[in-house]
């Protein structure tokens, strides 16, 4: 434990309420002993009241399994995993203040769990697949979220992907042919179809959403990159196992780029 999270825990709540502002803003309200991260959050209690809606999906027990956090936040779901009692839990994000406050966080819980500075279209430097990985809350904020969804497929998902995904318009899911002819339109008017909302500017004040998948659409690049759905626990959760790729269809441009193949 680092000498500034011992001192903030040492001298009491009103040491740990400073060096929480000190590391703000928080997305995640997490609460470390009593004292809650981002206490005016619009969501409310999140990200544990979406943890609540859909926990009772993911195993129960993690004992010697490995853990991949993609986009890992201020680090709610790797500290959840390591309660579960994964071996060994990766955190990666891009963004340095991010890891700061995982770093943080995790110290006060007393969770033992490596973070670092890593994009998700990077993933193959860390070389190796794990047991279980989580990608949630980062689909839509990529400019190429299709390629994520492979590059996670070809270099870290060992079995199991937990995925999480914003999503827009119809929740309903139509059959979709395995073709259609040319002069075919009216499937892609259908509410049901697989469709991906492009933002071409903000939404919500956030520069960096740029695509929204409707229910659909989230469920076909599962499929499409690899991955079968086990269980849909939650309208915008999917638990996913990594299948194999045996057909000859044309995916990512450079899945393996970043790193040799495992």
């Amino acid at each position: 434990m680092s000498s500034t999270t011992n001192a903030a825990l040492a001298d009491g709540t009103e040491e740990l309420e400073r060096r929480v502002r000190e590391l703000g803003p928080w997305f995640h309200n997490l609460n470390l002993r009593g004292v809650r991260t981002a206490p005016e959050h619009f969501l409310g209690d999140y990200p544990a009241i979406k943890w609540r809606s859909f926990a009772h999906a993911i195993p129960a027990d993690l004992t010697g399994k490995s853990v991949l956090d993609v986009g890992c936040n201020a680090g709610f779901y790797s500290m959840e995993m390591k309660r579960r009692g994964a071996a060994r839990v990766v955190g990666i994000d891009s963004e340095d203040l991010y890891l700061n406050q995982a770093r943080f966080a995790a110290e006060v819980e007393g969770l033992e769990i490596e973070f670092r500075n890593l994009s998700v279209y990077d993933v193959a430097q860390l070389g190796e697949k794990f047991d279980f990985v989580i990608f949630m809350g980062v689909l839509y904020h990529l400019r190429h979220p299709l390629l994520a969804l492979d590059l996670l497929h070809e270099h870290v998902v060992g079995d199991l992907l937990l995925f999480q995904s914003m999503q827009r318009g119809a929740t309903e899911v139509d059959e979709v042919r395995g073709d259609y002819e040319f002069w075919e339109q009216d499937h892609f008017g259908r509410p049901g179809y697989p469709q991906m909302y492009f933002i071409e500017k903000r939404y919500c004040g956030d520069p960096t959403n740029w695509w929204v998948p409707n229910a659909a659409g989230a469920e076909a690049m599962l499929r499409s990159a690899g991955f079968d759905i086990v269980e849909h626990p939650e309208q915008e959760v999917y638990l996913c196992r990594r299948a194999e790729i045996t057909d000859d269809e044309p995916r990512a441009a450079y899945p393996a780029r970043g790193g040799a193949r495992p």
